[in-house]
């Protein structure tokens, strides 16, 4: 069996000691023998997502705490290298929960073959994957936008935000995309055809937002919080809604994340919902149909940063925390 090589949780962060790459122990070790029933995947890529950064905590969330001592969780998708599995062959390409890891051991659960062909297999870890199906939940569901209405996207170009941009248009919605600098949002204008985006690092943010909605906000996609988030509440329309899928840039480290003005909430009669994505399987299947008939027919598109090799995913994924990605955050493993 070949060797193997990734991080596992050491640490958790505290107030005094917040997270960092001290927080991961890099390993090297045999991989086990396979049992009946079990395939070993070579990783290709491995997701960085901001939901890791919840689960360090130990605090109770909709999801259990990442275990201290395990390889530390994330989606990859890779290529079957050997298999006692009978529904997955070697050379079959899959995508699964298979963590921060060269190689990794799966008994079927959580895995499901990809086809490689029609389009790169790294895709199904972003916009044909679980971010493409936050969008299109979040969008769809959520805010179901009429045709004519303004939707505002928050991490505009982000593996979901830039996804929901687009889903949005095909709407025929005006989307106003919120992004972290000038590349960023001449991205989402000339590529992903926003109406308009406006950089949250300027001085005069809340002006040029408000000089980009001059019919206010109908549907909000909140992915980070924070100050522009609070700016956008005072932009909603009467029966806005907003759909809550992250809030990156809030509440980790203990810092207080600001609350919605529950005055706005009531005066404008706004509808609030939070969702996580895996409550929702049910419609994985349609979602992710509709989003590879997208990407065929070219009205879906998505950019990706890419870290290089397993050592550097602590550092990249702490950089995409703080917006130093460019798209969809990826470590290429092969």
């Amino acid at each position: 069996m070949p060797r193997n090589r990734g991080f596992i949780f050491a640490t958790r962060p505290t107030r005094d000691n917040p997270a960092g790459a001290h927080n991961f122990q890099l390993f090297e070790r045999d991989t086990d023998e396979l049992a009946e029933g079990e395939a070993l995947v070579r990783n290709h890529y491995l997701s960085l997502d901001p939901y890791m950064r919840g689960r360090m905590n130990a605090a109770a969330s909709y999801a259990a705490p990442q275990a201290l001592g395990e390889v530390m969780t994330g989606r990859t998708v890779g290529e079957i290298v050997a298999s006692r599995h009978p529904r997955f062959a070697v050379g079959d390409f899959v995508n699964l929960t298979g963590g921060w890891q060269i190689f990794s051991k799966s008994d079927g659960g959580d895995m499901r073959k990809i086809d490689a062909q029609s389009a790169p297999m790294q895709a199904y870890l972003g916009a044909l994957g679980m971010p493409g199906v936050t969008a299109w939940y979040g969008l769809r569901q959520i805010i179901a936008p009429k045709p004519g209405e303004t939707v505002v996207v928050s991490a505009a170009t982000g593996a979901v935000g830039s996804v929901v941009g687009q889903l949005a248009k095909i709407a025929d919605a005006r989307v106003v995309g919120v992004a972290g600098g000038a590349q960023k949002c001449a991205y989402a204008r000339d590529e992903l055809g926003y109406d308009a985006c406006v950089d949250h690092r300027a001085p005069d943010f809340a002006a040029l937002l408000k000089a980009a909605l001059p019919n206010g906000i109908d549907g909000l996609f909140e992915n980070v919080g924070g100050a522009p988030f609070a700016q956008s509440m005072r932009n909603l329309n009467a029966f806005a809604r907003i759909a809550v899928c992250g809030l990156v840039a809030s509440g980790y480290d203990g810092t207080p994340t600001p609350l919605a003005d529950m005055r706005v909430m009531l005066d404008k009669r706004a509808t609030m919902r939070g969702f996580i994505v895996s409550d929702h399987m049910d419609l994985w299947p349609r979602a992710l149909r509709e989003l590879g008939a997208y990407a065929k027919s070219g009205q879906l598109k998505w950019r990706e940063s890419v870290a290089q090799g397993i050592d550097s995913a602590p550092d990249a994924f702490f950089a995409m925390l703080k917006g130093g990605n460019f798209g969809k955050q990826l470590v290429k493993l092969v």
